[in-house]
């Protein structure tokens, strides 16, 4: 622990605490978190290895307004950590769209959100870390110290080398509204020709004076294509409410112009988990106003299709009805800015699946993170889409996915592996670099007390 910049008793206990549990549990199967929430959507049964109580992890430790950085426990939830740091008016690099994603989460497994075309992805904001390896040991990992390897490696690792339990990161300043324009596009190659000349500029049209300071879209159709424009602002006037009946991505087709406080812009899309939250009934105008606003949160649907899946009520009433058998195809993926269009024509004609998300990115410098390899010099868009679709005739659940993976390599792009993958075991190494994996777990957990990589990610154990 030499060197960090945590020195609260509490937290000096919890991690005395944590290498503990870590130590007195069982050899044979690998520990895993305790979490209240999640937002992986393997949904599989649990290890049967031991769990880690990591409660004490889950709060903001410090606010640095002056240095503009926050010291964070690892399990913190981004709906806490923005409340701790909106008052100094400040804000995370990147907050990713859903409350109960965890800073620690969002940099072992990667996030995005609309300000990742100018700050990259949330680990690019992390200055340092301590991490719980899988020998039990907790290391302070930065970019310049005996650690770098494990600080380099350790995002997209998904808990496989160890588990944040402190990071530093970086913050910015926030104005107290956001005000947006949406920007209606003919089609995608229109739109990806936007894109590319925006990011370039962080400005629209004629107008330099309003810099753009976020960026997101939203895909309805082949011919319907929106770009949303963000620009914080002084402005104290009328701010829309899309926490309660209104519901935000309805308002991207029917308005050009909105503002939105930035605590509500920042959760936008968390109250109808996107348009997901249709699915369950929540947008059913005379559902909506009968559901209490308290519950209109993506962790309370994301409950509700858990239990779906573990009972299988839905597979239940299908075959009960006769329809057809449905393929689950829940994914984030990132392709090059000039291969956008090439991928929506192929996902419309193949998939179908509407609405979609696009968010681009670019990574901040020309730092390389091994086990996510996006290329410094390459403006992508995160293409985001989450539904289901009918098992076609001489198909078997997964092969959509699995052309999906086969057609994201083929454009130069990468998959996020939060959801189901169907990588071979020698593809996913080479996609992922896993030697530079194995390499960190022999130095990190040599005796193979956490999950292995593929299996984690891939086979779902």
């Amino acid at each position: 622990m030499g060197g960090s910049r945590a020195s609260s008793t509490a937290y000096g206990e919890a991690v005395r605490d944590v290498r503990r549990q870590l130590a007195a549990a069982p050899q044979d199967a690998p520990p895993r978190l305790a979490k209240r929430t999640s937002n992986l959507f393997r949904f599989r049964e649990p290890p049967a290895g031991a769990t880690l109580d990591v409660a004490a992890f889950s709060g903001v430790l410090s606010v640095d307004p002056e240095l503009r950085t926050a010291d964070v426990g690892g399990m913190t939830t981004y709906e806490d950590l923005v409340a701790a740091t909106l008052p100094h008016g400040l804000m995370p690099l990147v907050v990713p769209q859903l409350k109960t994603i965890t800073l620690g989460g969002a940099v072992a497994g990667l996030g995005i959100e609309s300000t990742s075309f100018r700050n990259g992805l949330p680990h690019e904001s992390v200055l340092e870390m301590d991490i719980l390896t899988g020998d039990g040991e907790v290391v302070l990992a930065r970019p310049d110290n005996e650690h770098s390897d494990l600080f380099f490696g350790f995002p997209n690792s998904y808990g496989t080398l160890g588990y944040a339990l402190r990071l530093l990161i970086e913050l910015e300043p926030v104005r107290p509204t956001v005000a947006l324009r949406h920007l209606r596009f003919a089609d995608a190659a229109e739109c990806a020709d936007a894109i590319t000349e925006i990011c370039r500029r962080h400005a629209h049209g004629d107008d330099d004076a309003a810099p753009v300071d976020f960026i997101d879209g939203t895909v309805f159709g082949p011919d319907e294509c929106y770009l949303t424009l963000g620009r914080f602002t002084e402005d104290a006037g009328p701010r829309s409410d899309y926490t309660g009946n209104r519901i935000y991505y309805r308002s991207i087709q029917d308005r050009t112009d909105d503002a939105l406080s930035v605590r509500d812009y920042l959760w936008r899309w968390d109250t109808d988990w996107f348009w997901c939250s249709r699915a369950l009934g929540a947008q059913h105008p005379l559902i909506r106003p009968l559901w209490p606003k308290r519950y209109l949160r993506s962790d309370v649907y994301r409950r509700i299709v858990a239990l779906d899946r573990r009972f299988r009520f839905s597979d239940r009433l299908r075959a009960l009805t006769r329809a057809p058998q449905q393929e689950p195809v829940i994914q984030d993926v990132e392709v090059p800015v000039d291969r956008l269009a090439e991928f929506l024509d192929f996902f419309h004609r193949e998939v179908g699946i509407t609405p979609i998300w696009l968010c681009p990115l670019r990574l901040r410098g020309d730092r390389r993170w091994p086990l996510y390899p996006l290329e410094p010099d390459t403006l992508y868009v995160n293409v985001g889409f989450w539904s289901a679709v009918d098992v076609r005739d001489g198909e078997r659940v997964g092969d959509r996915n699995a052309e999906i993976e086969r057609v994201v390599t083929a454009l130069d792009g990468h998959k996020s592996l939060y959801s189901t993958s169907f990588y071979s075991r020698a593809e996913f190494h080479r996609l992922y670099n896993g030697e530079e994996h194995d390499q960190l777990k022999r130095r990190y957990d040599p005796r193979g007390r956490l999950p292995g990589w593929y299996d984690k990610c891939v086979r779902g154990r």
